[in-house]
Formats: C-alpha cells, sequence, structure tokens
C-alpha cells in the first residue's frame, strides 16, 4: 500500500512505520452518524474485544479511554460475547446486536521477530454483517501509543465521517509553586495527557503558546527583563527566536494558516492594533490604525479573514475583518464582553469567552454572529482552542487554587478534565500529527 503525503510524514515521525491494508469486505455506505446535524444524535454503540498479544491490553485500554471522551461513541463491555471473537473473523452478529452494539473492534499487537509492534485492527458493522474497516501498522514499540490513538481515529472517522482527534498533542502553560509567585513553563502532551514534555525551564513568564501548522513549531509571549516579546520555538531543536525588533510590547500571537505568517499584537502609549510579519522576509504589515487595544487575532481556516477582540466601541467585543487590515465589522452583540476568539478549523463557528453577571462562559458563535451559543459557564472559564476536526473545544478554568484544563464537545452536551501534572492555563490544540 503506497502512503500518501501525511502518512509519510508519520511514517518518518514513527521511526519507518509501515501500512497495509487488513484484508475484508470493506463496507462503503453511508456514514451512521451525523454530528453536524446538531446536538439531539444518539451516542453509537462501540464494542470493544480486548486486542490480543502482549500489546493488547495497553492498546485496548487507550482506545477505550478514547471513545469515553469522544462524546459520539459509546465504547459498551461486551461481555461473554468477547471470549468467542477470533481478530481474524467475523463476530457472532447476532450476539452482538443482542447487546445493542453497533459495531465491533477486534484486533491484537505484540512484537515481531524482529522487535517491532505489529497492531492490526478490524471494524464489523454489525447491522450490515461485515468489515467496515481494517488496517495494519508496524513501528517501533516506543511509539505503540501513537498507534491506538491512529486507530481510535480511523474508527471515528469510519462510523462518524468526521476527522478524528486523538492523534494531536496539546501546548500549555505548566503552572506550579505559590499563587503569588508562580512558575510558569511551557509544555506539551497527548491530547490524553500522557507523554508530557517540558520546553521551558521557568525563569520568564510565558503565556498563550500556539501551534504552528504543522505542529513542529510553537509561537508564545515571554515576559523576561525586557519588554513583553513574541517568540518562535523549534519543539524539536529548541531554537528559539524574536519575532520582530518592535518598540513596545508585542503579545497574543498566532500563526497564518499556511504557517508562512504570525499576527499579534503591539502595544505603545496604552494603544495595540494588529501587526502581521511574514515569517520569509521578517517584513511586517500594520493591519488595524485605531486609539483603541485590539487584540487576540485569529485567521479563519482561508486566511482570508481575521477574527479579533478590541473595546473600540466601548467594550471588549468581537470583530472580523479581510486579513490584509482595514475596518472591522462586529459580530458579538449579546450581554457582557466577549474576548479570545478563535476560528474554527472548519470554518463554521468561532469559538470565544463571554463575561457577562459576574461568569466566565466558553461558547461559538457563527463567524457572522449568528447562532450563538454558550457551552459551559461559572467561575473564570477562559482561552478556548479548537481540536482540529472542529468538534470540540478545549480551555482552562480557575479553581480550587489554580487553573485546569477542560474540554467540551461543540453542541456542550458532555465535558471533561483534562488530566495535567499540575495546574495548567492557555491550551494550544495541534493538528492532527498523522
Amino acid at each position: 500500500m503506497s502512503l500518501a503525503p501525511s502518512r509519510r510524514a508519520a511514517a518518518a515521525l514513527f521511526g519507518g512505520l509501515a501500512l497495509s491494508p487488513f484484508l475484508g469486505r470493506i463496507s462503503l455506505g453511508q456514514r451512521t452518524l451525523d454530528v453536524r446535524g446538531g446536538g439531539n444524535f444518539t451516542p453509537i454503540n462501540v464494542a470493544v474485544i480486548p486486542f490480543a498479544g502482549d500489546g493488547g491490553p495497553a492498546i485496548t485500554g487507550i482506545i477505550v479511554n478514547n471513545f469515553k471522551r469522544s462524546v459520539f461513541l459509546n465504547p459498551i463491555d461486551a461481555g461473554a460475547a468477547a471470549g468467542a471473537v477470533n481478530p481474524d473473523a467475523a463476530p457472532d452478529f447476532a450476539a452482538f446486536k443482542a447487546l445493542n452494539a453497533q459495531y465491533v473492534v477486534a484486533g491484537r499487537s505484540g512484537r515481531g521477530p524482529d522487535g517491532r509492534m505489529k497492531t492490526e485492527f478490524r471494524l464489523w458493522d454489525v447491522g450490515a454483517g461485515n468489515q467496515a474497516a481494517g488496517q495494519q501498522y508496524v513501528t517501533d514499540p516506543n511509539n505503540s501509543r501513537r498507534v491506538a490513538h491512529i486507530v481510535s481515529d480511523a474508527i471515528f472517522t469510519k462510523v462518524t465521517g468526521e476527522k478524528g482527534f486523538f492523534d494531536t498533542r496539546i501546548a500549555f502553560v505548566d503552572e506550579s509553586g505559590p499563587r503569588e509567585n508562580r512558575r510558569k513553563r511551557l509544555a506539551i502532551m497527548d491530547q490524553d495527557g500522557a507523554n508530557v514534555r517540558y520546553l521551558t525551564r521557568g525563569e520568564d513568564l510565558v503565556v498563550t503558546p500556539r501551534f504552528s501548522p504543522n505542529s513542529q513549531e510553537l509561537t508564545y509571549m515571554s515576559f523576561g527583563a525586557e519588554d513583553p516579546r513574541v517568540f518562535l520555538l523549534n519543539i524539536d531543536t529548541g531554537q528559539r527566536e524574536v519575532v520582530g525588533n518592535f518598540p513596545g510590547m508585542t503579545f497574543s500571537p498566532r500563526y497564518s494558516p499556511d504557517g508562512q505568517r504570525v499576527v499579534m499584537s503591539l502595544e505603545q502609549n496604552g494603544v495595540a492594533n494588529l501587526y502581521s510579519m511574514d515569517l520569509r522576509t521578517r517584513t511586517t504589515t500594520r493591519l488595524t490604525d485605531s486609539s483603541a487595544i485590539d487584540t487576540s487575532p485569529s485567521y479563519s481556516p482561508d486566511g482570508s479573514r481575521i477574527v479579533f477582540e478590541s473595546d473600540r466601541g466601548g467594550t471588549q467585543q468581537i470583530y472580523v475583518m479581510s486579513a490584509s487590515g482595514g475596518g472591522g465589522t462586529r459580530i458579538s452583540f449579546g450581554d457582557g464582553r466577549y474576548s479570545t476568539p478563535v476560528w474554527s478549523p472548519k470554518g463554521d463557528y468561532i469559538a470565544f469567552t463571554r463575561q457577562s453577571n459576574g461568569k466566565f462562559g466558553i461558547g461559538v458563535m457563527k463567524p457572522d454572529g449568528s447562532g450563538e451559543r454558550i457551552l459551559t459557564e461559572g467561575f473564570h472559564n477562559e482561552g478556548p482552542t479548537w481540536a482540529p476536526n472542529g468538534l470540540f473545544v478545549m480551555f482552562f478554568r480557575n479553581g480550587g487554587g489554580g487553573p485546569k484544563l477542560f474540554m467540551s464537545d461543540v453542541f456542550g452536551r458532555a465535558e471533561f478534565p483534562v488530566p495535567t501534572p499540575g495546574f495548567a492555563s492557555d491550551p494550544s490544540w495541534s493538528a492532527l500529527l498523522g
């Protein structure tokens, strides 16, 4: 099986990941679950049979945990029916139909003679009585967790018709120490909280990390001995550089969808305007020219527009303008102040923070400001970031001594804590790694 460009990139990351189809009759019917139809859906029941092989228990546990947090898929206990499943043969569809299972996942994972880990799975459609998907992966055993996430994504996509989000990373600010003297370090981890890695040591205060489109770099704001500055950081090499040499404070950076530009705020004399920098030529372009505070810019997925917050009308509100700059159109008109807007990767929604009546809510609205809905509201929720499939929003919430990360689906049906080593804020969700 030839590798598509994205899979070739994944193979390089895996140190030689081989993929091939797990042969069987594949169902190519319509998607089972219309997740875009609104919040009135019933999750799909998926029976996950424990994978065979010495690596099977770990793979199974990760897949089940992913599905529990997926909102759209419901992993169910297969009970006695699980013991009769052969990963190489069709299951007893009648037995699983009696359990109200709509799909069955089976597979195996273990080391081969060459020491590499081979993982294979089959997804069976109980109603159709055939195989819906199948794949096998060969990789270094150290990458077995990624394989489990890739399997989870393949199943999620086949069942829902939408891209997955499990094989991703989260950049965030790790916070430790007393509240009045917090140590803040840049960190990254898998979306389920595993494989935490610290990128800075905490000498300087850091905030608002943002992934580049290829997930190999971060841009963030650092408070050092001089004025706060926007930096670029290569995750693999640790090399960092200042974005521009501006005579003031720069903050709220974010990459353009093509990764060629960074848009940010520049504060001078109590006024903040938006600027973009071409990372190839280092030329800068001023995008706004107001006597207000314009900040928190975010590009639309096609790069043609920018959403941002501004107090130019007297209170913090959300505006949309052309990516080349100029006047902005206000789109937020609800009760309260709006901030931290970020465009969905799908382009269909803009997530935001709303402060109203002493509460902080995380919500979404369409790019024209219509269809506003609050996903969660309470004490100091802030800083939404989108999953790459546009179906989930992650944010941080202060409480219990410090901030913690949470995620919600775009319909607000379910909310889950995101595990971190300690207090955490300012999450940024990467693109799919594969």
